[in-house]
């Protein structure tokens, strides 16, 4: 099948869920992930009518987002890999959503360039839900009191939580977890769901599914343009 025919796929795999899980229709978001995927692949997503998309690097999407950002105003643009502090400024000029907030230093510097810019992207904090070392995100023991400092020292509003749950394990008791941690936290959005699971993040409140492989299929090989 082409990208558009598995968007179109995934599109009524969302709204199917959201029928069996009693979700009001369209209350569930689809980011269209594009990494590793040049414009010409993304531009018939994006002619079918997708709106949201998101990047890991803020790098790679300065390379293809600000042309395709010209030809379509409305379209929504997500940071959804980690942010080092010093491309903190490329980001929120470039990004409408930044989901990856994952510790201190990256949020003062967030805040620095959003008042300097001008700019106010939404942003999520990040959960590391299984505690793995290897990865970002804030320990969900603190991820309250991290969205309270944030707000309260920061001035910065945190309208969602985002996680990654581990590759090994059943993702739902994570993505119960995440819903227990924004609603304690007064948190309303939640992003967490990927190619394989996110039917069953759906089943469990989230709000946006960040899609990739099952839209534009298996990412080529690292350092190999995408076809």
């Amino acid at each position: 099948m082409s990208a558009v025919e598995q968007w179109q796929d995934v599109r009524s795999r969302i709204e199917a869920t959201e029928r069996e899980t009693r979700r009001q229709r369209g209350s569930v978001e689809l980011v269209a992930v594009s990494k590793t995927y040049d414009a010409e692949a993304i531009r018939p997503v994006l002619e079918a009518g997708q709106r949201i998309f998101g990047e890991n690097r803020v790098q790679e999407a300065q390379g293809k987002w600000p042309a395709l950002k010209a030809d379509y105003p409305d379209l929504e643009l997500r940071l959804i890999g980690p942010l080092q502090s010093n491309k903190a400024a490329d980001a929120v000029a470039l990004f409408d959503v930044i989901e990856t907030v994952d510790r201190e230093k990256i949020a003062r510097e967030l805040a620095k360039e959003m008042k300097k810019q001008g700019r106010t992207p939404r942003l999520y904090v990040q959960v590391n839900t299984g505690e793995e070392p290897q990865k970002a995100g804030i320990a969900p023991r603190e991820a309250g009191a991290f969205v309270q400092h944030c707000r309260d020292a920061l001035g910065l509003s945190i309208e969602g939580l985002m996680c990654i749950p581990p590759a090994e394990e059943n993702p739902g008791p994570h993505f119960a977890l995440l819903a227990k941690i924004a609603a304690e936290a007064g948190v309303g959005r939640l992003s967490m769901g990927m190619s394989g699971d996110y039917e069953t993040a759906i089943a469990f409140g989230a709000t946006s599914v960040r899609v990739g492989s099952a839209i534009f299929g298996a990412r080529p090989p690292l350092g190999r343009p995408a076809a």
